[in-house]
């Protein structure tokens, strides 16, 4: 089996990214994640940007790690310097790392319109550059900038920098696509003369302008590449680098290439696509191939019957392949089906033919019907299967809420407090809650009132909180849907309300949360 190397430069390119940034910490934790998945190479910054990537090459020195290999990112020395007296080239040796990638100019129109040399002096620069890293005793990859729009400008000049820095040493030529414009078939067929040229220790760098970051690298892959570059999750520049998260599983699962340390790694691969994402403080794509929250949802009937008489049916993989998992989302489209495979993820022992089912199916359509939507609130639907099959243990009860928002002073903000008179255990807790707002002052209150009969509510957080208008049309008087996503640090659910009133609709959302943590402590027990 053909070994690719994996190259990631999240920490790098993908830190390019609009909203990405990592803290000095969080760097740390990405690097070592990414050494337990197995890739091969670590892009950990550009050596001469700044003091934050140059205090994570002497912080990673400090750690073991079991596979990869560091690689500090640079540029060819400056026009008419030697490479021994460049800033950039000493910053390069000053990281301590195993590794050193440089890029290059590849484009005849960049030398000339960007670095205003010869196009002589910038084959002098990629050599100079190269012998100089070389002769300190690192491994040297070669990134071609813009190298299949060089290519297309002007193919002599475009090779000739690659034997530039294959001649004073380079031990990997990284063909860069960096506008990310080049269809795959240029990108094949120039790769294919590329290898036939200068033979293996090829590499492919993508960018995704065209949505064809993964497609492309994939392509210089099958043509003969080696080497592929990408980021995590796709993080990158304007639209982004090529997606690692799906060139890994489309090589190992789709090609029969080995990609990883060992073959079982790929199982991380959701985790470590998570944990970039929080690491980043960016919400994930659900939609994302492979790794995403969507990647293996079923909504319509029949998909679902299929998946569950085959899972071959309607996924391409198994989703723990990846470490992804299925799941069937309820809407107006469900069957029984949908229903039935809900309620056995809920433990509950219903046959599929059974009135039960039905009626459950019956009652989601009434819901759904008054606006009710249960695709990112699948909480507050296991609720209401318990509810319909009158299995539902209420663990408090509403007598009376009210909500007043107060603005005393022209600069000030506004001051929210909230009331709630809730029954608890045979108790009536009337108690008051103050917050940024009136959901939040509404939550605050309610959790006081709990707080001593249900301790562990205050493990859960609300992380997102949706309103969308439902009927715009009857303006202020418009039925409102909210979706709230909380967690307890272990799990994460989403749970729905919906009103007329904003704040009903808050509050519905609301206690199904805290109910649902309720009822899965109370699962952990056993008691059903």
């Amino acid at each position: 089996m053909k070994k690719i190397e994996i190259y990631d430069t999240t920490l790098r390119d993908g830190a390019q990214g609009e909203g990405i940034s990592f803290s000095g910490i969080g760097k740390i934790r990405v690097a070592k994640i990414l050494d337990e998945l197995g890739v091969d190479y670590i892009e950990g910054g550009y050596a001469a940007s700044n003091p934050k990537d140059m205090e994570f090459f002497r912080e990673i020195r400090k750690e073991s790690l079991k596979h990869a290999r560091i690689a500090a990112f640079g540029s060819t020395r400056r026009a008419g310097v030697k490479a021994a007296e460049d800033a950039g080239c000493r910053a390069l040796i000053e990281a301590d790392t195993p590794v050193v990638t440089i890029f290059g100019k590849s484009w005849a129109f960049h030398v000339h319109e960007v670095l205003r040399t010869t196009e002589e002096e910038n084959r002098a620069m990629i050599a100079d550059t190269v012998r100089f890293l070389k002769e300190n005793g690192r491994e040297v990859i070669y990134d071609a900038e813009h190298f299949f729009d060089g290519y297309k400008d002007s193919p002599a000049h475009a090779l000739a920098t690659l034997r530039a820095a294959k001649e004073a040493g380079a031990d990997r030529l990284v063909l860069c696509d960096t506008n990310g414009g080049t269809p795959y078939f240029e990108v094949g067929d120039i790769t294919r003369e590329v290898l036939r040229q200068f033979g293996a220790n090829i590499g492919i760098h993508t960018h995704n302008d065209s949505e064809l970051g993964v497609a492309n690298s994939l392509e210089a892959i099958r043509c003969g590449a080696m080497h592929v570059q990408g980021t995590i999750n796709g993080f990158g520049e304007r639209c982004g680098n090529a997606n690692l998260c799906s060139i890994i599983p489309n090589l190992g699962l789709k090609m029969g290439y080995q990609v990883l340390a060992a073959p079982e790694k790929l199982g991380q691969l959701k985790a470590v696509a998570d944990f970039v994402y929080e690491m980043a403080n960016v919400r994930p794509n659900d939609k994302a191939a492979f790794v995403g929250h969507s990647a293996f949802a079923h909504k319509a009937g029949m998909h679902v019957d299929g998946v569950n008489k085959n899972p071959h049916s309607f996924e391409h993989i198994r989703p723990e392949q990846v470490g992804n998992q299925r799941r069937v989302l309820i809407s107006e489209l469900s069957g029984t089906s949908n229903v039935f495979l809900k309620a056995v993820e809920m433990g509950l022992n219903l046959d599929k033919k059974s009135p039960e089912v039905k009626d459950i199916l019956k009652e989601l359509e009434v819901m759904e019907k008054k606006g009710y939507e249960f695709e990112a609130a699948e909480a507050s639907f296991k609720l209401l299967i318990q509810k319909v099959l009158k299995a539902h243990k209420p663990f408090f009860s509403l007598d009376a809420f009210r909500v007043i928002v107060e603005k005393r002073e022209k600069d000030q903000p506004c001051i929210s407090e909230a009331t709630v008179k809730l029954s608890v255990n045979g108790k009536v807790l009337h108690t008051v809650g103050e917050g940024d707002g009136p959901v939040d002052a509404l939550n605050n209150a309610m959790r006081k009132a709990l707080a001593a009969e249900y301790p562990r509510i205050g493990e859960v957080q609300l992380v997102d909180y949706r309103v969308r208008i439902l009927d715009p049309e009857t303006a202020t008087a418009a039925k409102t849907r909210v979706l709230i996503e909380s967690s307890d640090g272990e799990q994460t659910w989403g749970t729905v309300g919906v009103s007329t009133n904003l704040i009903e609709a808050s509050w519905e959302a609301l206690v199904d949360s805290v109910e649902y943590k309720l009822f899965l402590d109370e699962s952990k027990k056993g008691i059903k």
